[in-house]
């Protein structure tokens, strides 16, 4: 069984079991969450499709951690004008470890 989950402006395939790294959410670690916006549920062979959600389609999970990505390095640089500018950029990521889907 495996359903299709929007948070955080991004769409997620998840099964029970999983573990994802989604946008950074106001939750404790240990405490459950659930995603309201399911776009799609299947299992086995039945299929569920929304438009665009699932009416009743639930996804809950339990936060496992909170943490920071990988850097990114942004360069701008412009030639033969002594133009050169540098940043960098860490993202703020929620864990979360997917513990059931309920879905009609």
């Amino acid at each position: 069984m495996y359903a299709v989950v929007a948070t955080g402006g991004k769409q997620y395939r998840v099964a029970p079991g999983d573990v994802i790294r989604v946008e950074l959410l106001e939750a404790e670690e240990g405490q459950t969450v659930e995603f309201d916006q399911v776009m799609m549920v299947a299992d086995d062979e039945d299929v569920t499709v929304g438009t665009p959600l699932i009416e009743g389609g639930k996804v809950t999970a339990t936060v496992r951690s909170h943490g920071r990505g990988e850097k990114i390095r942004i360069v701008k640089f412009r030639r033969r004008k002594h133009h050169r500018k540098q940043m960098g950029h860490r993202q703020y990521y929620t864990e979360l470890e997917i513990t059931g889907i309920s879905g009609k």
